[in-house]
């Protein structure tokens, strides 16, 4: 087989990768060439993203490609967070910038609709954990708030496939992203739209679902011509990037469980079927889309965005790097404070430090002082919380948990992968850190190659990928801890 090239764009709440990659036989080389921030901006009281500034970024990192690297890739494909969303009008102009899912826009939305339709009703029928911000209690918002916005829409595209949309004029919905919203059927893969009709919510903004791995089409002429190239294809791949980053897990077998770790932490397992038991509902787990007509079950867990945060209030003084940070905390004392990273505390705080301070006293604790303090309580906060939720796991899943695959950024904390080993008592495999972006590549291979299966994809990922084993130690000790600390999950909605 000859070289392909391929070029997955990779999109985080806090930055954005253009990443290429280089299929030589059965194993995929990545190349980061180019790396840029994204923030959410405030307008007139409310967060949005810059949808046309991360557009330009898109297309400054292909203009890298062709122009400076001389690489014309055979296709690129796009994965960012979920349930976000733009509005097209009639005349397919997009309608002011997205809200970003951290706006107090969905304070009140998620209560309301339960007054409509109850929250057990609406789990059973989508499978989907109950967070503030997913797209259907954000339309729903849009309709009390923004009325206008509603009536002008003719069509709702996810951030990737509105991006897609910019550089193909090519209207679609990709499937994994469209789980994230609380509007799919989890069973049939397809829309429901007796429950927006039930919200009074319109059903005509939503276009047919496409499945990862669909060609799209080829980019517009006018891209083309400023590019000097005649084609570059457009590939629906996973994506929400915890789909990608899942499909590029180098596992064998169903005895394991993931933590896909970044500004999130998506914890779960995959099935072939949804989960919907009383069990699932009790700890409310989530029944998203996989590669592979999979699904990803698991729970969304607020990740390093607590220290993403904290590391803005500190680079006002002094700027650390993370792997300083990650340095720094070995020396603090252990176990001197625990939160819950779910705490609605911290969901958007002006100062996370003052936040987790608060919380710290609020429950009894001695507060974080120093940077190292800080950390160290966040990343014994997180490996307790991945326990909690494991135990959780257990008690729902198919199969045993006999392992955890780490992926994502968290693979390269050698911190937080110890302590999630030595707390769940298994052993943390890290790796890859750039998940998202190699299975966003791998999907893209198997669409141009023709290959079928994931488990054709991972022996791909297994081949290209170099994972750490952290092997748990003294989990007698946070055997102890859990019992006397504070992480209680604290929910925006108790069933």
């Amino acid at each position: 087989m000859s070289n392909s090239q391929y070029l997955a764009f990779d999109i985080g709440a806090g930055s954005g990768r253009a990443i290429l990659g280089t299929l030589d036989g059965c194993k995929v080389t990545l190349e980061e060439i180019y790396r840029f921030p994204n923030e959410m901006i405030l307008r007139e009281g409310h967060y949005y993203w810059n949808i046309n500034r991360l557009f330009e970024e898109l297309m400054t990192g292909l203009r890298l490609c062709v122009k400076k690297l001389n690489v014309i890739p055979v296709s690129i494909g796009i994965d960012t967070w979920g349930v976000d969303f733009g509005l097209l009008d009639g005349n397919n102009q997009l309608i002011g910038n997205p809200f970003a899912y951290r706006d107090s826009l969905t304070e009140e939305a998620m209560e309301q609709v339960f007054k409509v339709i109850r929250p057990k009703e609406l789990y059973t029928r989508t499978g989907i954990q109950f967070l503030r911000f997913n797209t259907i209690f954000q339309l729903w918002a849009l309709k009390k708030k923004f009325p206008n916005l509603l009536l002008q829409a003719d069509k709702l595209l996810f951030i990737p496939d509105l991006l897609g949309y910019l550089f193909t004029g090519i209207v679609f919905s990709e499937y994994t992203i469209a789980s994230t919203s609380q509007m799919l059927n989890p069973k049939t893969r397809n829309w429901y739209p007796d429950l927006l009709m039930r919200l009074g919510l319109p059903i005509h903004v939503l276009d047919d679902i496409v499945e990862p791995g669909t060609q799209i089409g080829t980019m517009k002429p006018g891209i083309l011509s400023e590019l000097g190239i005649n084609t570059i294809s457009i590939v629906a791949v996973g994506a929400h990037d915890t789909a990608s980053a899942i499909a590029a897990i180098p596992a064998e077998g169903k005895n394991w469980a993931y933590i896909s770790s970044g500004t999130w932490s998506l914890m779960g397992i995959e099935t072939d079927q949804p989960i919907l038991t009383e069990e699932s509902f009790k700890y409310l787990f989530t029944n998203e889309g996989g590669v592979g007509k999979t699904i990803r079950y698991l729970k969304n867990i607020t990740g390093l965005w607590l220290l993403q945060e904290c590391k803005k209030i500190w680079d006002k003084e002094e700027v650390l790097s993370y792997a300083e940070l990650i340095s720094r905390c070995k020396k603090a004392k252990a176990f001197r404070s625990i939160v819950d990273p779910d705490n609605p505390m911290f969901m958007n705080p002006e100062n996370m430090p003052a936040a987790i301070r608060e919380c710290c006293l609020k429950t009894g604790q001695v507060a974080p002082e120093t940077i190292a303090e800080f950390t160290r309580c966040i990343f014994e906060s997180l490996a307790l919380k991945y326990r909690i939720v494991l135990d959780q796991l257990r008690e729902v899943s198919p199969h045993p948990i006999e392992k955890i695959h780490m992926i994502g950024g968290g693979s390269l904390n050698s911190v937080l992968c110890q302590f999630t080993a030595d707390a769940t008592g298994l052993p943390v495999i890290a790796g890859p850190a750039e998940a998202a972006a190699l299975g966003n590549i791998l999907v893209q291979i198997a669409c141009h190659q023709g290959l079928s299966g994931l488990e054709t994809l991972r022996a791909y990922s297994l081949n290209t990928v170099k994972t750490i084993t952290y092997l748990p130690k003294n989990k007698s000790t946070w055997d102890k801890v859990q019992i006397r600390s504070a992480v209680i999950p604290a929910k925006a909605w108790t069933p």
